[in-house]
């Protein structure tokens, strides 16, 4: 066994490996070898496997030093001059996109904004002990949230549009999903910050993702207009964002183990995260509660519509309309259904209401008004879906008009007369066929463009192709048009 032992270590493949002795008639010593062996690959490809993934995972491999990581930060956590003027015109930008609902706007407001700076600068001084860079980053943290307030206000007070439009909406109820984005943001962020060669795309991509700058405005439109539901709402849905981003800021920090700058007793550290601590469950749990709504009342939603579409199928009554009220326990839910029609029977409803537990409406209320049995009808309301009706399907017939335009050629009466009319513009022309041609790339119409096939009356004499093509570009008022001679 210690031969054994010997040529193990000797060829390398298992150092300081346990002997086990051998005993006559316990063993052979091919089994021993097998057992030595297998074991030798097993931790072999153990090792491997760890070093290759530990040098793909590795965040200090192409790290900037913290000096120059540090400096870059506090670069950012300065609002005076140009941050500032900037500021406030990427508050305006935001403000207009949000007045007009125009999404795209809205991304570009927040790819010029620099309300990054001083949050980053927050998580880092956190991580590193500076406190005069924390105090900094503070105090221009909350003259960011100050001029942004004040700029977004004025901007809605001063704006003819008054109607909370989608984009608005949306930055009034935060939710789980909003703490989970500016985590995973903040952490996409500052990793791009700490590298060498930084990477713009990616810090562009968390200023989007995060989106730090409509709930600022969202929150000055709720100031403008009194309402108070959509203040908090944004200004909790900003919070949110600040909070988390600076938290993924400090746990990068963390794992980069950056030097700290002022050394802290275990007393005053453990101090230290517990206010950090409180913070974060203070600022994410009643965004949990507020998702967790969200979840049950979708879920509501989704089996109404699944209940509705299922159940009142019926040949003679047709369904105008129905809406939805979602309620926590201690309150029912409410579907209220209205119909138009032949009346169903107090049966038929009955049994309606008998199926709603095997769709997952517990607890909830059916309401059927009937045309019928009210003596009325909601005429607003039936308008109101057959016009919904008619104008989607107005916009499938553009849709097909807009792609029939784009690929129908030139009228053969049109190219009878440009045939005719050329023969006075141009010498030499015997006939002339046209056409309009669409190229597509990847799928998708990328240009359209005028073909004139010509046939000269005498082959030895050329064609005048250039005043061709001008007098064609006037006469069919096309931009593109391709002569070709026949």
């Amino acid at each position: 066994m210690e031969e054994l032992k010997d040529k193990v270590v000797e060829n390398g493949t298992l150092e300081n490996a346990p002997v086990v002795p051998v005993v006559a008639g316990e063993g052979d010593t091919n089994t021993q070898k097998r057992h030595f062996s297998m074991t030798s690959i097993v931790r072999n490809l153990w090792y491997n496997t760890r070093n290759f993934m530990k040098g793909r995972f590795d965040l200090k491999e192409d790290s900037a030093p913290q000096v120059e990581v540090v400096e870059s930060v506090r670069k950012g956590v300065d609002f005076k001059g140009t941050n500032l003027w900037v500021l406030m015109f990427a508050v305006f930008i935001a403000s207009l996109g949000l007045n007009v609902n125009s999404t795209a706007v809205i991304i570009g407001a927040m790819l010029v904004s620099p309300l990054m700076g001083p949050i980053t600068g927050i998580g880092l001084s956190l991580g590193i002990n500076d406190f005069d860079m924390l105090k900094s980053a503070w105090r221009n943290f909350l003259l960011m949230v100050g001029v942004s307030l004040f700029t977004s206000t004025v901007y809605f007070l001063l704006s003819p549009i008054s109607t909370a439009q989608s984009e608005l909406l949306a930055r009034t109820t935060p939710t789980t999903y909003d703490v989970l984005i500016a985590f995973f943001g903040g952490l996409a962020g500052m990793v791009a910050q700490t590298r060498k060669d930084k990477a713009v795309t990616v810090v562009s991509g968390v200023a989007i993702a995060t989106a730090l700058m409509p709930p600022l405005c969202t929150a000055g439109f709720g100031l403008s207009t009194g309402n108070l539901h959509f203040f908090f709402g944004a200004l909790y849905l900003f919070t949110i964002n600040a909070v988390f981003i600076a938290l993924a800021t400090y746990i990068v920090v963390l794992l980069l183990r950056y030097e700290k700058k002022t050394i802290l007793d275990p007393v005053q550290q453990k101090k230290h995260t517990r206010y950090m601590t409180l913070i974060v469950v203070l600022v994410g749990v009643p965004s949990i509660l507020f998702g967790a709504h969200i979840v049950r009342r979708t879920a509501f939603e989704e089996s109404v519509d699944r209940y509705v579409s299922k159940v009142f199928q019926f040949n003679k009554t047709m369904i105008v309309d129905y809406t939805k009220d979602f309620h926590y326990e201690g309150k029912n839910s409410k579907v209220e259904i209205r119909l138009v029609g032949e009346p169903l029977s107090e049966d038929v409803i009955d049994n309606a209401r008998a199926q709603m537990n095997d769709y997952g409406l517990h607890n909830t209320e059916l309401v059927v008004k009937q045309a019928e049995n009210d003596g009325k009808l909601d005429i607003s309301r039936l308008q109101k879906s057959y016009a919904d009706i008619i104008e989607e399907k107005n916009k499938v017939i553009r849709r097909l008009e807009n792609r029939l335009a784009a690929v129908t050629p030139i009228d053969t009466l049109s190219s009878a007369d440009i045939s005719r009319e050329m023969a006075h513009v141009v010498d030499n022309v015997a006939s002339v066929s046209l056409s309009k041609h669409t190229a597509y790339a990847n799928g998708k119409p990328s240009e359209t463009y005028v073909v004139a096939v010509v046939k000269p009356a005498d082959t030895l004499r050329p064609l005048d192709l250039d005043r061709i093509k001008l007098w064609l570009s006037v006469r069919t008022k096309s931009v593109d048009v391709r002569v070709i001679e026949e």
